[in-house]
């Protein structure tokens, strides 16, 4: 025990002693640098007196000689003309200008001498105050290891990215910058060009739907006859139509409910030709229902072939013909999806046409890109997958199919028809009146685009504008640089493209502004 104490203490006293030796050492070697620029200095001073003097005596000894060589021109060339004494004045001139310069020089390197001296008390006073900033350094330094020694690799992981992901920023904004407009130069003023004339030449119609349909009752006394006894009847209608048969206090009509508009409309035919007849009970209802669902066939086939015709398409499969008819009963965002697919089959031939390719595929993917959405309440997954696969089994062309299924991007784009379909879908979505959602939506939309941009760090306050459809972000410009703009609000389109559900297109604006005021008196 005593041994290890002494050794203990042996350490902690050579430690001491080689802390005291550095500290003499560095000590001497500062004095050391003083003492050499003091030296120096003096050196200096001395030399400057000294060429002074030298060139103070020169110069005298210059002058003398050429005023005793003037004075005895003087005397043995007293006929010289005048430009003589002219040109002799002049080079008395000149002599007494370089005399002035000399002597300007000397009062010059006198100063540099001057100021050269008071650079060495500087250096001595800096190098004390720089031996002050390096132990105060020194002793930050150890507790930035300190708290390094406590950080778990996680932590220091991400750190370490948050660190390469500001310093990469900059360089990705220009990237991005440069690519953007290269691509601009090319692509965006025939892709204006296109669009704006494809939708000058389209303007169709679209009819409003909702989730419910109201029929008018000749009585009220039919409510009682469609409830039945203990309430059989509307239960037997509910059950075969697959719709909700709401009665309430509303004198002289009921509501059918449901989101398939091919149910409530079977349900709405069956409930008229019910009342019509007079004959309410459980097996006339199932019969009337039975009845109206056949004839319904015939009018989805109708109704497709009439908007095969309005798209002069023909050769197309009789389930398609049949699935094209569900979609006059379907909405989406409160428009109709029959007439809306209509619309964008008319787009897609317009730009079908400028582009040069063929305009009778580009009119059937743009009619088919919705098929899916006549099946997507009986199938699990996206629409476009589900109606890419529907044109696929009922022998559609690759290029429609393709066209049907990646106009959403659920899977990769591999050649310009999905594209064009997601242009003149997003066309067709975004014309004003074309959809609509109900006002909690929008301000729920409108909030939560807000929320978005307001999380970035760096972002004072933003508004969301123009019913949603812009949103403008103003940043501090001490947090944002101008360089980091651009990187911005790709962060935020990406983030709302993967958060909100929205018709059409949202456009991200981001403003920093610098503002400087004064007040004249």
């Amino acid at each position: 025990m005593n041994e290890l104490f002494l050794m203990i203490l042996i350490a902690v006293l050579s430690g001491g002693a080689f802390f005291a030796v550095g500290y003499f050492v560095r000590k001497l070697y500062a004095e050391r640098l003083i003492r050499t620029a003091e030296s120096k200095a003096r050196e200096i001073l001395v030399g400057a007196k000294r060429e002074a003097e030298d060139a103070v005596k020169r110069t005298e000894k210059d002058s003398r000689q050429a005023l005793a060589k003037a004075q005895s021109d003087f005397e043995n060339k007293v006929a010289q003309t005048k430009r003589d004494l002219e040109n002799l004045s002049k080079v008395l001139n000149h002599k007494e200008e370089t005399f002035d310069q000399r002597k300007d020089l000397l009062e010059k390197k006198e100063k540099e001498a001057l100021f050269k001296l008071q650079e060495a008390t500087q250096k001595e006073k800096s190098i004390s105050e720089r031996q002050k900033m390096l132990d105060k350094i020194l002793e930050e330094e150890r507790e930035v290891l300190k708290k390094i020694a406590a950080v778990n690799p996680e932590d220091a992981k991400k750190q370490l990215l948050d660190r390469i992901e500001k310093e990469i920023r900059s360089e990705t904004s220009r990237l991005i910058h440069t690519i953007e407009e290269e691509a601009k130069e090319t692509a965006e003023q025939k892709a204006k060009k296109i669009l704006s004339l494809a939708i000058q030449r389209c303007a169709a119609s679209h009819t409003v739907e909702v989730s419910s349909t109201v029929v008018t009752l000749p009585n009220e006394e039919m409510k009682g006859r469609i409830i039945g006894k203990d309430g059989r009847n509307i239960k037997t209608f509910e059950t075969l139509t697959g719709v909700d048969l709401v009665i309430d206090e509303t004198p002289n009509v009921v509501t059918l409910s449901a989101f398939d508009g091919v149910r409530r409309e079977i349900a709405k035919l069956s409930l008229e030709e019910l009342m019509l007849d007079g004959r309410i009970q459980p097996a006339r209802i199932e019969e009337v229902v039975q009845k109206t669902k056949r004839n319904m066939e015939n009018v989805l086939r109708e109704q497709g072939e009439k908007a095969l015709a309005d798209a002069n398409i023909t050769n197309v499969h009789p389930e398609l013909v049949k699935l094209l008819g569900r979609l006059r009963y379907r909405t989406s965002y409160g428009q109709n999806v029959l007439d809306h697919s209509l619309e964008v089959a008319y787009l897609m031939n317009v730009i079908a046409g400028e582009m040069g390719i063929d305009p009778i595929l580009a009119r059937r993917a743009g009619l088919l890109h919705d098929i899916g959405k006549a099946t997507s309440h009986e199938t699990e997954g996206p629409h476009a997958l589900i109606g890419g696969e529907l044109v696929r089994r009922y022998g559609e062309h690759p290029d429609v199919v393709h066209g049907v299924e990646a106009h959403h991007e659920d899977i990769e784009m591999k050649s310009v028809w999905p594209m064009l379909v997601q242009a003149a879908d997003a066309v067709s979505a975004a014309r004003p009146g074309a959809r609509r959602e109900s006002s909690e939506n929008y301000i729920k939309r409108l909030t939560q685009l807000e929320e978005i941009a307001d999380k970035h760090p760096g972002v004072e306050k933003s508004f969301a504008i123009q019913g949603g459809r812009e949103i403008r972000v103003v940043v501090r410009p001490d947090r944002i640089p101008e360089n980091e703009l651009l990187a911005l609000a790709r962060e935020i389109t990406k983030k709302i493209e993967s958060t909100l559900d929205y018709p059409g297109q949202i456009k991200v604006v981001v403003i920093r502004e610098t503002r400087v005021e004064d007040i004249a008196q």
